[in-house]
């Protein structure tokens, strides 16, 4: 469920706002049990991933590194390298 919740900080480019609201909607799913709420509670979901994400985008602004920022295309290749070794099969 919470595939999508990734290493957003110290990237260049910077984290777009699709990445920060993909990763706070799985986040919210993930702590509400649930990938869709009902209409009775779509409202307070809905509210929760705007909160999140303003959260995430307030943390990224502030955080400070004296690291080389990461390099997106590398980070996948390492990533696809871990999956490959794990499950025995590249994708």
């Amino acid at each position: 469920m919470c595939r999508n919740i990734r290493v957003l900080n110290n990237f260049e480019p910077p984290a777009t706002e699709d990445e920060i609201e993909a990763a706070a909607l799985q986040y919210v799913r993930k702590v509400a049990g649930m990938t869709r709420p009902s209409a009775a509670n779509q409202e307070a979901f809905d509210a929760a991933v705007a909160a999140v994400a303003d959260a995430t985008r307030v943390l990224l602004d502030a955080l400070v590194t004296n690291s080389p920022p990461r390099d997106r295309e590398v980070e996948a290749a390492k990533a696809k390298a871990r999956a490959a070794e794990r499950y025995g099969t590249a994708r």
